[in-house]
């Protein structure tokens, strides 16, 4: 499981240090920096460009659009296939049920209630918690071992539903497409639009890249509201990011987490910027309802 484990942060690490490069060429910059000029080109200034370059503006707003919803969930399922053929679920069905049946509890309090979510705790003793597109959420063994309650336990998946209901990754997504077919449009070749598959790979990227850490700010407040929603102590999150902050940096249990995620003490500095007034609300932890793990 230790050699499995490590070729998931092997893995992770390598697509990120690639797609870092990649997006480092000016380029690139040049193209994402003339598609966007052409998707913001006024009509007027359309219909007077060339015939060719007209057609070509109107192919990129047919394949540079928002994914569908179809396009998410077989990214998400993608993503979830490949994160777990790593690191499988725990091997306890009744722990799973009940992660579910809290993540699905939370997941109805937002405004994307009707997606079909599934949740999981994955074998692997890393700290961190995952989101991909469509609806899943994991986390890993190593951090469900140190949650004391369920209100910590809604806060961890409240911050990942948050993610997927912002559409974080997708958006991250977007930007590769962006590239991809802007280069395309530039060159006169807008072929077969294939791109999920061509992005995502075999779904790791989903994990790989790292969101910016505005993102992450946004998925902590949503979390603690999410949580109230549901009727948990919304403080749950903050005492989880509190416990984490404790850990070094150099810990090998958080050494991926820190790397892709803002670090705990400045989350929790942004939430106490944020001016949410919870304090009056008195909502459940939970605790002597909390399904223990099995070592």
């Amino acid at each position: 499981m230790v050699i499995r484990i490590s070729k998931i942060l092997l893995a992770t690490l390598l697509l990120v240090a690639l797609s870092a490069t990649a997006q480092s060429f000016s380029l690139w910059d040049s193209i994402k920096e003339k598609v966007e000029k052409i998707r913001r080109a006024p009509t007027e200034a359309v219909k007077v460009l060339p015939k060719p370059v007209q057609e070509a503006v109107g192919k990129a707003e047919r394949v540079l659009g928002n994914f569908s919803l179809e396009e998410e969930l077989a990214i998400g399922r993608q993503a979830a296939g490949t994160l777990l053929g790593a690191a499988p679920l725990v091997n306890d069905p009744q722990l799973q049920r009940y992660v579910n049946r809290v993540g699905r509890w939370i997941a109805s309090q937002s405004e994307r209630a009707d997606l079909v979510w599934h949740f999981g705790v994955i074998e692997s003793q890393d700290v961190n918690a995952f989101a991909a597109p469509g609806g899943y959420v994991f986390v890993t063994r190593g951090l469900y071992r140190k949650l004391h309650n369920e209100s910590e336990l809604a806060g961890v998946l409240a911050h990942e539903i948050a993610h997927v209901i912002k559409k974080h990754h997708l958006k991250l997504l977007e930007q590769g497409r962006l590239l991809e077919e802007g280069g395309k449009v530039l060159s006169g070749n807008v072929g077969d639009n294939e791109q999920i598959k061509k992005l995502i790979g075999n779904g790791a990227e989903i994990f790989s890249r790292t969101l910016d850490k505005q993102a992450e700010y946004d998925a902590d407040r949503m979390a603690m509201v999410l949580a109230a929603r549901a009727g948990y102590d919304p403080f749950g999150l903050p005492m989880v990011l509190q416990d984490i902050g404790q850990l070094s940096k150099d810990h090998s249990s958080v050494s991926l987490l820190f790397k892709t995620h803002p670090h705990p003490e400045d989350r929790l500095a942004q939430l106490e910027d944020t001016g949410l007034r919870l304090d009056s609300i008195r909502g459940r932890s939970n605790q002597s309802r909390f399904y223990r793990i099995r070592p």
